[in-house]
């Protein structure tokens, strides 16, 4: 347990490939600006819609880009296998945690989500910049994880035959149906269970360990097989995070999400 997040002040002396991913969802152009005013010196920003999304597909609202692609984003910016990725946003926001599991699907080993954020390193001493880093191009051999990643059709099998268990990480007023303020049906994937990613924070960050394993093993235990979604894929992810910190090994994320299966399938409402 507890090898996802790191507190800033424990990152002060490791040798890092930084990643910025602040983003918002009300302002898509907000997380690079927030970039180009100032990142940790040697960062390379992953935008969410432009870099860890392909908003040509259609398969839910963040739909997963496909492995060519990913694998040439990462080459770009020069990544190996053998380097320590600490992943960063405002804090107690999903986009670090989307990172995580795109980097962990890729097979990358050595991957810290910071569980403060952008200020609280700056505010440790970290170097700040504006200047973009020179990357060097990679050439990586990715060994893909695919026991981390499910497809509409698994998901499919698992609302059918309850072998598992679909973790919905949305609001309990949108699982239950009641309100509705994004997607065209209301409701949630028949059989799934739900758990709140927001309940996952406290004072605008994530919870460590200790405060968190109460809320996850209130809803699913770690000899389930766990696959989680949310709307988009995007807040399912500091759900996949923390399950994998609580030690939990058998977690998969639903990248389509709900936002996917509608366009296929029914829903439960209650």
């Amino acid at each position: 347990m507890g090898e996802v997040w790191k507190s800033a002040k424990d990152l002060k002396d490791s040798t890092v490939r930084w990643v910025d991913t602040r983003f918002s969802l009300q302002d898509v152009k907000a997380g690079k600006k927030m970039f180009d005013e100032g990142h940790l010196s040697g960062a390379v920003y992953l935008d969410l819609e432009k870099d860890l999304s392909d908003m040509n597909k259609t398969a839910g609202r963040h739909p997963l880009p496909d492995k060519e692609t990913i694998k040439n984003l990462f080459e770009a910016h020069g990544f190996e296998y053998t380097d320590h990725i600490v992943i960063y946003d405002q804090g107690g926001m999903p986009f670090a945690p989307r990172a995580y599991w795109l980097f962990s699907y890729a097979g990358f080993p050595n991957i810290t989500l910071v569980r403060e954020g952008y200020e609280a390193l700056v505010n440790i001493g970290f170097k700040v910049t504006i200047d973009k880093a020179s990357d060097s191009i990679s050439s990586l051999a990715l060994q893909w994880n695919e026991d981390i990643f499910s497809t509409r059709k698994q998901v499919k099998d698992v609302s059918e035959s309850k072998q598992g268990v679909l973790l919905d990480a949305r609001s309990a007023e949108r699982y239950a149906g009641h309100h509705e303020p994004i997607d065209a049906v209301a409701g949630h994937i028949p059989s799934s269970r739900n758990l709140d990613w927001e309940l996952l924070k406290e004072q605008g960050q994530f919870k460590d360990i200790e405060s968190a394993l109460p809320v996850l093993t209130s809803v699913v235990s770690k000899n389930e097989e766990i696959t989680v979604y949310c709307g988009s894929g995007v807040t399912a992810a500091p759900l996949y995070a923390m399950l994998k910190e609580a030690g939990y090994p058998k977690v998969k994320l639903y990248v389509g999400s709900y936002s996917d299966w509608i366009t296929a399938y029914p829903v439960e409402k209650n």
